[in-house]
């Protein structure tokens, strides 16, 4: 439950990444701001906070939300995951691996939000087809890749995990 103080700031409380935080924020801090800098979560992209990029995709109670549009205080009890869950070099998820396997990343700017997106959809829709991850994508700006490596990685990873 969060309270409001003198100054003006409320006090939110949630889980980042499986570890509990609660902070005073400012009503109008947003939810990217609040994760990179407080929570120190740099895999939080910021590219055009305006919700077109993608790049500062979370997810909040299991949903694939835009962090630059959504405010830290509506986040108050909930979980937030970034693309920290996923996994680390020596235990790498399986989008991780095909992604790199596909050589589907550049730059990596865009990388955290595809990835947490498309662990979410995967989660409901575990046999998609190739339009199926073209629209998923249609919601993420990558500059580098052409998206066919990353729609091939995200089609080799749901094979993998449907085994």
């Amino acid at each position: 439950m969060s309270y409001c103080s003198k100054d003006g700031r409320t006090t939110i409380s949630l889980e980042v990444d499986g570890k509990r935080v609660k902070a005073a924020v400012s009503p109008r801090l947003l939810l990217s701001d609040f994760l990179r800098g407080p929570c120190a979560a740099k895999g939080v992209h910021v590219g055009c906070e305006h919700g077109v990029c993608g790049a500062c995709t979370v997810r909040v109670d299991g949903q694939a939300v835009r962090a630059c549009l959504m405010l830290a205080i509506q986040t108050d009890g909930s979980r937030v995951e970034t693309v920290k869950v996923l996994g680390i070099a020596d235990a790498m998820h399986p989008l991780q691996e095909r992604f790199q396997a596909r050589h589907a990343l550049q730059c990596g700017f865009c990388t955290p939000g595809i990835l947490i997106s498309a662990q979410t959809y995967l989660r409901e829709h575990p046999a998609p087809t190739r339009r199926d991850i073209e629209e998923l994508l249609s919601g993420h700006l990558c500059r580098c890749t052409g998206y066919t490596p990353i729609v091939d990685a995200i089609l080799d990873a749901a094979e993998l995990e449907r085994r």
